[in-house]
């Protein structure tokens, strides 16, 4: 079906981008959200709104765990070399830090050391892989936690075979 005038014409493009409009906003003409696609102004931040005055003052506890210095999230490392991660938390008590690769919790072996320092209300921890293989790619975590708040820091690891 050809349009047989200038309106037309414009009323089709008029429809046509308004169908992408809605379309690319994941709404209908209605305002209705679309399929699953909720838009990204529909997701709240972790800092946003708590559900309850006790939710609130639990996570915004003074004395809470807090992770105020880490590596940073993406990590290439060599084949046969070091990897090192640090994770340094404050909180009082001091915090416990636990490691983790791809949601298993890890622990020291021949091959991994894990090292704390511990000072004033602080605790630093490194964790190093020597030498490093392929399996060690993937998603690491430092967890840091004490009887007020849990704060985490994320780690992505991926390898090259030679010097970059």
């Amino acid at each position: 079906m050809m349009p047989s005038s200038w309106r037309e014409t414009v009323l089709i493009a008029y429809v046509i981008l308004l169908v992408i409009a809605c379309v690319a906003d994941g709404k209908n003409r209605k305002g209705h959200l679309i399929g699953r696609y909720k838009g990204r102004k529909y997701f709240k931040p972790i800092t946003g709104k708590y559900p309850t005055d006790e939710a609130y003052r639990y996570y915004t506890n003074p004395k809470g765990a807090k992770i105020i210095k880490s590596s940073h999230f993406h990590y290439q490392y060599v084949l046969g070399h070091k990897i090192v991660f640090l994770c340094v938390a404050r909180g009082i008590p001091i915090p416990q830090i636990t490691w983790f690769k791809d949601g298993v919790e890890l622990y020291a072996h021949r091959y991994m050391q894990l090292h704390e320092w511990r000072r004033h209300n602080r605790l630093k921890s490194k964790m190093e892989i020597d030498p490093a293989t392929q399996a060690e790619a993937g998603i690491y975590e430092c967890h840091a936690n004490n009887k007020f708040a849990v704060d985490r820091r994320a780690f992505r690891a991926t390898y090259s075979a030679e010097f970059p």
